[in-house]
């Protein structure tokens, strides 16, 4: 026996439910099948219903927090080198301000 359809066993449950009093227990069935209906829905819409999604999710998880690496290397980096540069800024300053060019000229 094949099980019936996420769409099918809401339109079962609601047709069950026609008419009779609040049953706790088929409420929460009702909303747990309208929220997987839904979800599958959403995930169809995104492309994502088959198979190969969760790989597909597991490269671009992968592919983010390699760029996230990357970027966060990046700015190392510049940092890195605009200390350089600001110390050898400071270095020529200080050897301007020494008279050092006069000592290198002798």
């Amino acid at each position: 026996m094949s099980r019936p359809s996420a769409d099918a066993l809401l339109a079962q449950l609601i047709a069950s439910a026609e008419g009779q009093p609040v049953n706790y227990m088929m409420l929460q069935a009702m909303v747990e099948e309208a929220s997987n209906a839904g979800a599958r829905r959403a995930l169809t819409s995104l492309g994502l219903e088959d198979e190969r999604a969760r790989r597909d999710m597991d490269e671009l998880r992968e592919l983010l927090g390699t760029w996230r690496d990357v970027k966060k290397s990046a700015w190392q980096t510049v940092a890195r080198w605009v200390v350089r540069v600001m110390l050898a800024a400071l270095m020529v300053s200080i050897a301007y301000q020494s008279n050092l060019r006069a000592l290198l000229r002798n």
